[in-house]
């Protein structure tokens, strides 16, 4: 199998990294990149096939992956030249909908939408995956192959809900750094260095992910089993609840699906 990116950016250098540890072929790697030190940076880190442009060699591949910007997509893939090949298109670029790709293509719909979120430059990804209902199974796994070198997958069967995978996985890596900031904060307050506050509260957050991972148990009964009533656990819980804190969180993720349909809209306009 032979991929091409179309786009050097960081999700695109991630991705190569990924697949090249997963001992894929280099040789059988490319990216199109116009900018010279995007291209430079590239040639620095691995030995595969790098493009100034989209030429009909470098197109010349079984999947090409979309990973411009999503404001520049339009433009990228009017750049294409026409060709006899047909690769799987698989598009990591946030908001930009099949009917739209599919009709900056002429109508061609071998496409599959991915939404990758940013732990996946370090391989410890999460990636929702819908396919046009026309992609066939091999496609799919062939998709599922690029994204799983960077962390797990998950598909949806609409569209639609790529949006609500957005609100949860995309965006949520934010929610977590948000948590990991008032964990700090609130050591520092209490006492404690900078340094022990940012130790304690990062591996907090990575033991309580680990567990909950490797637990049978559902993440309220875990809860329920760190908070003694009448305890600290308890105490921290009722003033959170007091304030809203849960009720905030699941808004918050609502808000970010609503715009996130929004800006499917606004980026799909001609």
């Amino acid at each position: 199998m032979k991929i091409t990116f179309l786009g050097g950016g960081n999700m695109a250098i991630a991705l190569v990294g990924g697949l090249i540890q997963r001992g894929f072929e280099p040789h059988n790697l490319g990216v199109i990149e116009i900018l010279p030190e995007a291209r430079a940076r590239l040639g620095e880190q691995f030995s595969i096939n790098i493009y100034e442009a989209a030429t009909a060699e470098a197109l010349q591949c079984n999947v090409l992956v979309l990973a411009v910007k999503p404001q520049q997509m339009r433009a990228a893939l009017a750049s294409l030249p026409a060709g006899d090949n047909k690769p799987l298109i698989v598009s990591i670029a946030a908001g930009l909908l099949v009917d739209d790709l599919a009709r900056w293509m002429g109508g061609y719909r071998r496409i599959v939408r991915a939404m990758p979120n940013t732990p996946a430059l370090i391989g410890a990804g999460m990636t929702g995956l819908y396919a046009d209902p026309s992609v066939e199974a091999a496609d799919k796994d062939r998709a599922e192959a690029i994204l799983g070198a960077v962390g797990e997958t998950a598909w949806v069967n609409s569209e639609q809900l790529i949006d609500s995978v957005t609100a949860i996985s995309g965006s949520g890596p934010a929610y977590v750094f948000l948590f990991l900031e008032a964990m700090q904060e609130a050591a520092r307050e209490l006492g404690l260095s900078a340094e022990t506050a940012r130790t304690l509260a990062i591996q907090t957050v990575i033991g309580s992910a680990q567990l909950a991972e490797q637990s049978t148990d559902p993440v309220s009964v875990l809860r329920e089993r760190v908070t003694s009533k009448g305890g600290t656990t308890e105490a921290a819980l009722k003033k959170k609840a007091e304030m809203g804190v849960k009720e905030g969180l699941i808004a918050g993720m609502h808000a970010a699906a609503e715009r996130s349909r929004e800006l499917g809209i606004e980026l799909g306009r001609d």
